[in-house]
């Protein structure tokens, strides 16, 4: 994720419309997938030429139908109107972006402190305008680091609380947070939030319609394994997923992942969310970025 943070504030001031004259539209699609595969700004910037316009065409042009940019709220107004009407024009709809600051080694939301936790709830606040721009209704929320000197009941409720406040922000604009659980294991040691049976339970004691889970494969493919059963049995909780194989968080394909199981799974059990596309590309230039087309429409090809 923090790669992806990166990559989105790099982009930010990069909102050229030299392509726009291409104007496509969704009857310019080759395809259409089974679900709503959301690429990310960078995937597609060999062949799209340039230009934030210009890389959501492309999309869907290939036949996608979802974005999802982690660091929108870092753009510009500016740029967070374009993407908002260009979406609409393209009729692609908006997937997650994060709503803010994540606290990566420090304790944050665990600790219960008051000063904390109003930051985090003028963020929340912030983020319904970002979230109004882009048509966007699922917000990613991560608790942050674990307080090595507090039990893990505690900050468990402590969690809970600060969410139970978010949720309230977010009820009235039918906003959504979603708690991404991250792998402690190999890409970010130490967070509170690691895996789905623990993101059930806080979102159970949230008890709101805006707290809900995001279920990123990758990370518990590291956490826990045995996708489709974990998936199945957090279910009600679900509200987004986010792919990338595992190892080398890469297109599907490339490591161990059945994708076309998991694919089928969720659309059989009747998904219309969006599947977050958060990796990297395996191969560099254009033809990685062909390879990471061809790998959705493998993986799409279930029977």
């Amino acid at each position: 994720m923090q790669s992806t943070i990166v990559a989105g504030a790099a982009l930010a001031g990069t909102s050229t419309v030299a392509h726009a004259a291409r104007s496509f539209t969704a009857a310019a699609a080759p395809r259409e997938f089974r679900l709503k595969y959301a690429p990310h700004f960078g995937m597609f910037k060999e062949h799209a030429g340039g230009g934030l316009v210009a890389e959501l065409e492309f999309m869907r042009a290939e036949g996608f139908t979802a974005l999802e940019d982690n660091g929108m709220k870092g753009r510009s107004v500016a740029d967070q109107e374009l993407i908002g009407k260009t979406l609409q024009r393209l009729g692609m709809e908006m997937g997650v972006f994060v709503a803010h600051d994540i606290s990566w080694t420090e304790a944050n939301l665990t600790t219960g402190d008051p000063a904390k936790r109003d930051l985090f709830l003028k963020q929340i606040t912030e983020s319904v305008d970002v979230a109004k721009r882009v048509n966007a209704k699922w917000i990613t929320v991560v608790p942050g680091h674990i307080d090595m000197r507090l039990d893990m009941g505690y900050q468990t409720g402590n969690v809970i609380e600060a969410l139970k406040r978010a949720s309230a922000i977010f009820e009235p604009h039918g906003l959504v947070i979603v708690l991404e659980p991250l792998n402690r294991q190999r890409d970010h040691p130490g967070m509170f939030l690691y895996n789905a049976p623990q993101a059930y339970a806080i979102c159970k004691g949230v008890g709101s319609p805006a707290c809900k889970i995001l279920f990123d494969a990758y990370h518990a493919q590291i956490s826990e394994g045995n996708l489709i059963p974990n998936i199945d049995k957090a279910w009600s909780e679900i509200a987004y997923f986010q792919v990338g194989d595992n190892p080398g968080r890469k297109e599907p394909g490339t490591g161990e992942v059945n994708w076309q199981n998991v694919f089928r799974f969720i659309h059989d059990k009747g998904f219309k969310g969006v599947v977050g596309m958060e990796h990297g590309n395996s191969k560099p230039g254009k033809e990685g970025e062909r390879a990471v087309i061809d790998a959705y429409i493998a993986a799409d090809k279930w029977t």
